[in-house]
């Protein structure tokens, strides 16, 4: 039987038997002593010459991608199945082994050979969504590199080292993409034109450590659910490469690289309005996504990390959603930058013990949002939405946890809600914003391990569903602005 010329692709990286590894620089060409000779996958190409700034022409079509029929506007919660906990768990074997050593069960362990596809529109336009992102990150990396002399990167910390580690990074992202398109196939997305909001060097490592964490988060959020486990598997793989990147940026922040027991995960959509306003136009045939566009969501007192005292920052953003830091028109003796003291300085370091935290609990949070109906992402094409009604919670989401807190002191109209939800994203035309106060929760998972630390996710939300992980997609129909990126360490 013919095999698939994807598969083969795909499987070209996973071939082993080698008994002398390759020589360095000669990776195009790998010659093994014995066993499968495999030459190296050519990385893909991109779809256009990249240009950067915002967006000036008139959308030609708007709304994500929707299906000519939508079961409803959202899916209940239900009880587990009455299986799910009759496994014993009490250490012994209870299901045949099909071979010595081989405990009985898993997914895939039976000999059929993987096929690394996709078997479900969840699988494509989550695998899509991904692509946008390598996509992005690749580009940022390079931009951020050409943007800057290493002067002004010295000023940070940064060294001529540092630097090529950011380019190995964007060389990472053209494997990455590379990865997922052999995956999707010819219609896999294309990179497209970018705007970002950047103008300093501390605003760019700020911007990216937040785009990395997106990334992540959102891979996390739908890789178990995944139709496809040999796609999940690559996947999984890539992302291991993504986390050690949301790292390095922290660290050249001169932020503790990491601060949480668990790095969480968020739905698609999350990701998909984080991501979409930064992106100005795409090649014309580009491959739409069908995730929602959630109205934006301003940390006005987002905490900043190049203050030495970061909690007191006040409108110090450059762009909602990413809460990205503002680093100009901050005096000398403010920013921890130019800090003398070892625990008030933020220079670059593999790790770092601030002395002011950049957030606490019983911190007030002061928020403001917009309201459904503006167009955003490539060519202004996507429309924000919301099904929520009135806006009542903050929805915090770290680790493994999802707590509210409540909204208070809401200011402005509408109070949230409104919009078409037909998926074809006709929303209703609103102006104008929100705002309102909250209260940063005290909470653990675990004893010892404070859940809301590091670079996290809140949104505003019309109710306080109970959810865990795994279900947090369920949310969406009760999201009224966000999510945002809050700075909480």
């Amino acid at each position: 039987m013919a095999r698939n010329p994807l598969y083969l692709a795909l499987l070209a990286p996973l071939v082993h038997y080698a008994k002398a590894a390759p020589q360095a620089g000669n990776a195009a060409q790998i010659t093994y002593a014995d066993g499968v000779v495999v030459p190296a996958t050519p990385p893909v190409r991109t779809g256009m010459p990249v240009s950067h700034g915002p967006f000036t022409g008139v959308a030609t079509m708007t709304g994500a991608l929707t299906a000519p029929t939508v079961l409803g506007t959202a899916i209940t919660g239900r009880p587990p199945s009455s299986a799910a906990t009759t496994y014993p768990s009490d250490g012994n074997l209870h299901d045949p082994m099909l071979i010595p050593y081989a405990p009985g069960g898993g997914l895939g362990t039976n000999g059929t050979a993987p096929v690394y596809n996709v078997k479900s529109d969840f699988d494509y336009q989550s695998l899509a969504l991904a692509l946008y992102v390598e996509w992005f990150e690749m580009d940022l990396f390079r931009y951020g590199l050409s943007q800057f002399s290493q002067a002004e990167f010295a000023a940070v910390g940064l060294t001529p080292e540092d630097l090529y580690l950011i380019q190995f990074m964007a060389e990472q992202e053209i494997g990455h993409a590379t990865l997922i398109s052999n995956i999707l196939g010819p219609s896999a997305p294309k990179q497209c034109n970018y705007n970002y909001p950047f103008t300093t060097v501390s605003e760019f490592l700020d911007f990216s450590q937040k785009i990395a964490r997106i990334g992540e988060s959102s891979v996390y959020g739908f890789l178990p659910h995944l139709d496809s486990r040999a796609a999940a598997s690559l996947l999984l793989q890539s992302i291991a490469v993504e986390a050690r990147q949301q790292v390095i940026f922290r660290q050249f922040m001169g932020l503790f690289p990491m601060p949480v027991w668990f790095e969480v995960g968020v739905p698609q959509s999350w990701a998909w309005t984080l991501l979409a306003p930064y992106i100005s136009s795409c090649p014309a045939d580009q491959t739409r996504l069908a995730w929602q566009n959630f109205p934006a969501l301003t940390i006005v007192n987002q905490p900043n990390p190049v203050l030495t005292n970061g909690s007191m920052a006040f409108n110090q953003t450059i762009s909602p959603g990413t809460n990205t830091l503002n680093s100009t028109g901050i005096p000398s003796n403010q920013s921890c930058v130019n800090a003398t003291t070892p625990l008030a300085d933020c220079k670059a370091a593999i790790s770092s013990n601030r002395t002011i935290p950049l957030s606490a609990a019983g911190r007030e949070v002061s928020l403001t949002w917009d309201l459904p109906g503006k167009q955003v992402g490539p060519e202004n094409s996507y429309i924000t939405t919301s099904q929520a009604g009135p806006a009542k919670f903050v929805a915090w989401v770290t680790q493994l946890n999802i707590t509210y807190s409540p909204l208070t002191g809401l200011t402005g109209g509408g109070g949230g809600g409104g919009g078409n939800m037909t998926g074809g994203g006709n929303a209703t035309n609103t102006t104008g914003t929100m705002s309102g106060k909250t209260i940063q929760p005290d909470l653990s998972t675990f004893m010892g391990d404070p859940a809301i630390n590091g670079t996290i996710f809140i949104a505003i939300t019309d109710s306080n569903p109970y959810l865990t992980p795994f279900n947090l997609s369920l949310i969406n129909p009760h999201v009224v602005a966000g999510p945002a990126l809050y700075q909480a360490g």
